[in-house]
């Protein structure tokens, strides 16, 4: 392995109901991203179902490796290395990526690299800039709400993390509640930033010192909420509870990673996952680092869903330390963003 060539990783991506392939150089430069997205067949049912994710990523998975290649102008033998992400994520959906970046990395006699699906989102950010160190990752999506402290570049410490409800799942939650469909949170966002009027709901601050989230009791205020209404026979009330739901998890979400950031010494702030697309949320947050003076980060929304670009991101990192996967590399739905830090 030659530092001083440039290295071309083709990354995949299938830990839920997004097949991805991309090739990125260089860990920075993105010469091709794939996204062969599953929403409209789950949206019948209200949600992903696992089976029928995994079945559609075999369905697509080798014609987005063609695809990827064939788009960023490269051959095979360019190729640095495969990445994949391992975990954490539906067993199934885990599964068939690895099955393929595996087979793929042994027919082109290329090195395997396992990636960590947070610590995807969290290098998503390096394709905008550089990243400085010690800095604090707000970490805010389907299934994973925590902040991450990163003293050193791949180095991973869990200082908050949700208690319960993530806060995308939340979303849906209420967006189910309030008659959206499957994804709710766009349309939840939405609805909030065109309200006139709020209907106040609790925060979660938890103990004092705490950088844990809880969202489950917020939840279930809004399902109170809509029901009270409901018995009252009341219509109209979508956009105040809209609004209402998510200033008190913007109130919290921003608040707690300001705090981390303060405490800990952090010289950076790093917004990353899926909900990190929520237009309250980057501008609540842009708002408050401006006045407190700290240097924000925030990918482009093309970055933020899951997308196989930010795992050739991560595994840039392993590769310049050739910390390589071997041959019984499996799928961990349950893969711990600590364990996975740089050795």
């Amino acid at each position: 392995m030659d530092l001083n060539r440039d290295c071309y990783i083709l990354a995949v991506e299938t830990s839920c109901d997004e097949t991805s392939v991309a090739v990125v150089r260089n860990g920075t430069e993105v010469l091709s991203n794939l996204i062969a997205s599953q929403i409209e067949t789950h949206r019948a049912f209200g949600g992903v179902v696992p089976e029928v994710a995994s079945r559609k990523h075999v369905e697509s998975i080798t014609l987005m490796l063609e695809g990827a290649i064939q788009e960023a102008g490269i051959t095979l033998e360019d190729l640095s290395a495969v990445a994949v992400t391992e975990g954490p994520g539906l067993v199934g959906a885990l599964l068939v990526g690895i099955m393929a970046a595996k087979s793929l990395a042994f027919a082109a006699d290329k090195p395997l690299i396992g990636t960590h699906h947070i610590a995807g989102h969290i290098y998503a950010n390096r394709l905008v800039q550089e990243i400085r160190y010690p800095s604090i990752a707000l970490v805010v999506s389907g299934g994973h709400t925590e902040l991450v402290l990163m003293e050193r570049e791949g180095s991973f410490k869990l200082i908050g993390r949700t208690r319960d409800d993530a806060v995308g799942e939340a979303y849906d939650k209420v967006a189910r509640a309030l008659g959206f469909p499957y994804p709710g949170g766009p349309y939840v966002d939405k609805l909030a930033l065109e309200s006139d009027t709020v209907e106040v709901l609790p925060r979660a601050w938890l103990e004092p010192d705490s950088y844990d989230f809880s969202f489950s009791g917020l939840k279930s205020a809004v399902l109170n909420a809509v029901n009270q209404h409901k018995m009252r026979g009341e219509e109209g009330y979508g956009p105040a509870i809209a609004r209402g739901f998510q200033e008190s998890v913007i109130e919290v979400l921003v608040e707690k990673a300001i705090r981390a950031v303060r405490s800990t010494g952090a010289v950076q702030l790093l917004l990353c996952g899926g909900v990190a697309a929520n237009r309250g949320l980057r501008s609540a947050l842009a708002e408050r680092c401006e006045k407190e003076r700290i240097d924000l980060v925030i990918p482009p929304l093309k970055y933020c869903t899951d997308n196989a670009a930010m795992i050739g991101a991560a595994a840039y990192l392993k590769w310049k330390s050739k910390e390589f996967s071997n041959w019984e590399l499996k799928a961990e739905p349950s893969l711990s963003l600590e364990k996975w830090s740089m050795k």
